[in-house]
């Protein structure tokens, strides 16, 4: 139980191999298998001959099937087959890669996967397509020599798929990620739009075959690409078998435009076009047509098509369906079948798209033109004739912009300067080419895939076992024949021998009266007793058969020669070189109808004998792509499917080559060259270089017959080239680690040495530095001490100099205001002189007026004068006593800290003043206590009896500190000086917090201007209607002026008042008003600075509002003082 066992069920069967079974049970003499596909067998003794044991190899599984210990097909499946379980799509036959699709995608081929596969060899890593792709980039650097590598295959076995990878591989390993190289990968996704369809047997089936040539400069890096196409089956634009779908590109234009785009083209949905619909399938399960469209939108940008190009483009693809929807009616004209089109919207805007005239394109479709005898006969064509004329335009039109859309991609990737210097530059071909088809109805088109086929086979067979085997018997080398499958002589009745189908088709094609029916009967005549040509059975019978190298696959003769001459009639072209549309005359361009082209077959041979030509010359890489089954389903693995497909490919017999043979060769001067370094020295200088060869071989790889020595080369396994390489790459490594390591040393000397001297320099450079540093520090402490000196002698004699500058500006200063005091009096008794004498003349007048009076009267007015005399005694006396006071402060130097009533200082300035109250000169009293309790009458003085005022002497010494300039200087704000003005303030000369003394200062200052004459008093006052809401300055100034103006009215009719009268009986309000208690009054009025006011009221009011408040007396004491000269109080 448990062994693993090879069982044979069908040993009759065509494609029936043993297949691996697993031994679950055994009783009675019986075993219970269940095989590879999930089936259990009985097997009894009596049939024990079909199981046979399976050796260890086969069991795992081996990623070389040259190794495998099964070798037959059975072993061969059987390896597939678990590795495909696995997920292991690939496995290597020596260095040819066989892959099985897994119909689903695999995390193989990331970026990380693409770095492990750079720089390694064959066998290193698990078999990958990628391995295959680095092994051809690594040959074209080491050998300079061109690579290709064939990916073949049936349809839907992967070959684009592989294509494209290895395409991906080669733009990143070249490393520089160009432009050119963005413009490859992305011609792609066009050529597949155009190119590939849905089938039954594949979704994204390539209908064409392609030769993708990159070409690389001597760095490896890509500069360039050439793509050769071949064969596109143009019928599918017409018809397509049920199941399958047109090219991609119409569904993913329908999909993928936008309304307005659409609009202009009349498009609708794919259901409503007979071209897209004849397969009944117009969606395909894993494709997103409009996302696609926007891929193929993208890519053409990149490779340069313009934006009306590929509006051109879409112009032709949109008539080509419209043309399809076009039909035909029967008529019978002059006797004979004629058709006509039948009105369609669908014709009117297929002639607007191409724009060509109407009635040309319908007589073109609807007759034929031919040419006899020089003359052009018309002859009109049925309804299926004219189909037929359709449809060929149709596919004319569709294969000419192929062919314009590979001409312009080569346009724009390809650099034919990389052609030039051959020697430097170097390619790998990638040729990806159709598979071998075998449908239930196969045409035309299907005998040229299957003819490329089996070109590709008889290279592959050629190079693999041909000139394998010759060249081992050309160098001697021990070696057994072994037999293998050639197709040369299928491909020479086909297309090789001058007689061949090909030529026969050609030659029928050529002749106006030739039909499919003579063609097939001069192909049965020379071939009917061939092997390869199987005949039809009956002379009804239209279908012959081939015997390729996959199979026999019998064709339907039918249209042959029709597909084969792929002409279009002289009418079609007459329009086409007519039309307005510029794009569509440019893709006909060069077509001449009067001169006899080459049928489609002898082009299609052409190119595969150019393709040919281009193979052999290269070294050559396989990619065997096998498809696992029909349903494109994933896990799911079709033995009698895969069998098949490695039969007809020679897998088999490419084992056995590849184990027994040695498919890599080098001469022995290019191993030699290669692989001496890993003799020692000495052997290095032998001069036979055969002999050198086998010296390295027994080193490396022992003396053993794996590997041979022929005539002029070395034959090798390739797991001996991937010994050597990895034996070379160690040692190479070894030596450049070594040199890297001296070179290293070397470096790192020059760099010390270079260190350690430009250490020394700084240090050198450092060290004086610091010296100099300090050496200036010194310097600079000499230079400070030496300042510090000289400052010091500098000092002592400038205050010197300053005491000596003091006290001459304090005796200057002493005399100059000694000086100005001695003026203030003199002008004062002047003023007061001239007061007493107006005085005296107003009482002079006065007395005359009243003499009449009795002695009585003259008694009382001589009392009143004599006791104003006495009063006028004891005021003079008291400013003595006062000035006495004042010289005894000035002396003693009262601190500034002493507190002064407002009394006192009110007589300290206005003390040296005689006062006037009422208008009247007399003694000013000592304070203002007057305000607060009930005034005393004043007494009558004679102002002649009065003596003029003592003139009191100051002393002049210590003033100079408290000078008004210098007083000026410190407090007053903004430019104001201590020159005395003329003018209105905008702001007082100190500095005052509060809003109201500031508005009270400028008032107050207004007022002073008027008192000196300075201003001129206000010509008109409008009083406020309301006198309630008036200040009370205001009301007590009006009480004031009425009352003057009373008084003095009566002092003109009441003659007989004395002199007592003219003295104010009460004194002012306004002191008692302005100042109640301790609060002050704010003065917010303006009307008081804008109404006239008397003399009397104006000193009232500076007094009151001044001199009283505390916050603004500095205001009038000092500042004002250049005005006081000329005040009197």
């Amino acid at each position: 139980s448990g062994d693993h066992v090879w069982l044979d069920t069908q040993p009759n069967s065509e494609f029936n191999v043993p297949i691996g079974a697993v031994v679950k049970d055994s009783d009675s003499g019986r075993i219970l298998l269940e095989d590879d596909e999930g089936k259990e067998h009985w097997i009894t003794a009596r049939n024990m001959h079909m199981v046979r044991l399976m050796h260890p190899s086969s069991v795992q599984g081996v990623e070389d099937m040259i190794r495998l210990g099964d070798l037959h097909e059975a072993g061969i499946v059987h390896n597939l087959l678990i590795r495909h379980q696995e997920h292991k799509i690939y496995t290597y036959t020596g260095s040819i890669l066989v892959a099985v699709n897994p119909y689903q995608l695999l995390p193989l081929y990331t970026v990380d996967q693409i770095r492990l596969y750079s720089n390694k060899r064959i066998g290193e890593l698990p078999p990958h397509v990628f391995a295959i792709a680095d092994n051809c980039y690594f040959n074209m650097k080491r050998n300079k020599r061109d690579q290709c590598c064939v990916i073949s295959g049936e349809s839907g076995a992967g070959k684009t798929e592989s294509t494209k990878l290895i395409l991906q591989f080669l733009a990143a390993i070249s490393g520089q990620h160009s432009w050119i190289e963005q413009q490859v990968l992305e011609a792609n996704p066009i050529l597949e739009a155009f190119g590939n369809a849905k089938t039954i047997r594949n979704d994204n089936s390539s209908r064409f075959g392609k030769y993708i040539d990159i070409h690389f400069n001597q760095n490896g890096v890509i500069e360039g690409a050439r793509i050769e196409q071949f064969l596109l089956e143009k019928s599918r634009v017409c018809r397509q078998a049920p199941e399958e779908r047109n090219y991609h590109i119409f569904y993913c234009m329908l999909m993928g435009m936008n309304t307005e785009q659409k609009k202009m083209l009349n498009l609708g949905t794919a259901s409503e076009y007979t071209y897209l619909t004849m397969g009944n399938c117009t969606f395909c399960d894993g494709r997103n047509d409009a996302k696609d469209y926007a891929h193929i939108r993208s890519a053409m940008k990149i490779l340069t098509f313009s934006d009306s190009e590929h509006w051109d483009i879409s112009k032709l693809l949109a008539a080509i369906l419209h043309l399809g929807n076009v039909e035909f009616e029967a008529a019978v004209y002059d006797n004979l079948d004629c058709s006509d089109v039948m009105d369609s919207p669908h014709f009117s805007i297929a002639t607007k798209l191409l724009e060509v005239d109407s009635s040309e394109l319908q007589n073109s479709l609807t007759n034929l033109s031919i040419i006899v005898r020089g003359e052009s006969v018309s002859r009109p064509l049925n309804i299926v004739q004219a189909a037929d004329g359709r449809d060929a335009f149709v596919k004319g039109i569709y294969g000419r912009i192929f062919l314009w859309i590979v001409n312009k991609i080569n346009s724009a990737i390809f650099n034919p300067a990389s052609q030039k210097a051959k020697g430097s530059h170097h390619s790998i071909g990638l040729l990806d080419i159709f598979g071998f088809e075998n449908f239930s109805n196969n045409s035309f088109e299907q005998l040229c895939i299957n003819i490329a086929n089996e070109h590709l086979q008889q290279f592959f067979v050629r190079h693999v076992f041909k000139l394998e085997q010759e060249e081992y018997h050309a160098e001697n080398i021990t070696w057994s024949n072994i037999d293998f499958t050639d197709n040369h002589q299928a491909l020479e009745v086909i297309a090789l021998k001058p007689m061949n189908i090909i030529s026969l088709i050609d030659e029928e094609s050529k002749f106006p009266k030739g039909t499919d029916a003579t063609m097939l009967v001069k192909i049965n005549s020379l071939h009917g007793k061939s092997k390869v040509y199987i005949p039809p059975k009956s002379v009804h019978d239209t279908k012959f058969g081939i015997n390729h190298f996959a199979g026999v696959v019998f064709y339907e003769s039918k249209d042959f020669l029709e597909k084969n001459r792929d002409t279009l009639s002289a009418n079609v072209m007459q329009v086409v070189h007519s039309s307005k549309n510029k794009f569509l005359r440019e893709i006909f361009q060069g077509l001449d109808t009067t001169k006899r082209l080459s049928t489609l077959g002898g082009q299609f041979k052409q190119s595969l004998e150019k393709l040919m030509k281009i193979l052999e010359q290269c070294q050559p890489y396989f990619i065997r792509c096998i498809k696992p089954n029909d349903y494109k389903k994933p896990l799911l693995f079709d033995r009698e499917l895969c069998i098949k497909q490695l039969r007809y490919s020679g897998m088999m017999e490419t084992i056995q080559i590849r184990k027994a043979g040695f498919p890599v060769r080098y001469s022995f001067e290019e191993f030699f060259d290669r692989y001496r370094v890993l003799l020692p020295w000495s052997l290095r200088q032998q001069n036979d270089a055969r002999q050198s060869c086998i010296s390295i071989s027994e080193a490396v790889l022992g003396k053993d017959e794996s590997w041979q020595a022929g005539k002029t080369k070395m034959f090798l396994k390739d797991h001996h080239d991937t010994v050597l390489e990895l034996q070379r790459q160690n040692i190479l490594t070894d030596k450049v680690l070594l040199i890297q390591k001296v070179m290293r040393g070397v470096k790192d000397r020059k760099q010390f040495l270079k260190q350690r001297k430009s250490a020394v320099a700084i240090q050198s450079a450092w060290r004086g530095y610091c010296c100099r540093k300090d050496f200036r520090m010194v310097m600079l402490g000499f230079g400070r001490l030496q300042a510090l000196y000289r400052s010091r002698q500098l000092a002592k004699q400038y205050e010197a100099t300053r005491t000596h500058i003091i006290r001459l500006q304090a005796m200057c200063r002493g005399y100059i205001i000694r000086q100005k005091v001695a003026e203030q009096k003199k002008a004062v008794c002047v003023i007061q002189a001239y007061a007493r004498g107006m005085f005296a003349r107003r009482l002079y007048q006065g007395m005359k007026k009243k003499v009449f009076l009795g002695p009585a009267r003259e008694e009382a007015m001589r009392s009143e004068k004599l006791l104003c005399l006495k009063e006028h005694l004891a005021a003079l006396k008291r400013e003595k006593a006062e000035a006495r006071q004042r010289r005894n402060v000035l002396a003693t130097k009262p601190a500034n800290d002493d507190v002064i009533s407002d009394q006192e200082m009110v007589d300290k300035i206005f003390g040296f003043l005689p006062s006037m109250i009422g208008g009247q000169e007399g003694q000013a009293p000592l304070g203002f206590e007057d305000l607060e309790t009930e005034p005393n009458k004043l007494d009558e003085v004679d102002l002649d009896m009065v003596p003029m005022a003592v003139e009191l002497e100051e002393e002049a010494d210590g003033l100079e500190e408290y000078t008004f300039p210098k007083f000026a200087a410190t407090y007053f704000q903004g430019s104001s000086t201590h020159t005395h003005i003329r003018r209105q303030l905008r702001h007082p000369l100190l500095y005052h917090d509060d809003k109201d003394n500031v508005l009270a200062s400028l008032v107050v200052w207004t007022i002073i201007l008027r008192f000196m004459g300075d201003l001129p008093e206000p010509t008109l006052f409008a009083k406020n209607a309301s006198t309630k809401s008036g200040s009370v300055m205001t009301q007590i100034y009006d009480t004031l002026g009425r009352k003057n103006q009373v008084q003095e009215g009566r002092k003109d009719n009441k003659i007989s008042k004395g002199i007592s009268s003219l003295k104010l009986k009460r004194t002012s309000k306004l002191t008692g008003k302005v100042r109640d208690g301790n609060k002050l009054l704010p003065i917010k009025d303006n009307s008081i600075s804008e109404r006239p006011m008397s003399n009397l009221e104006k000193v009232h009011f500076i007094i009151g509002n001044a001199i009283l408040r505390p916050a603004i007396r500095f205001c009038i004491c000092f500042p004002y003082v250049p005005a006081a000269g000329n005040l009197h109080f």
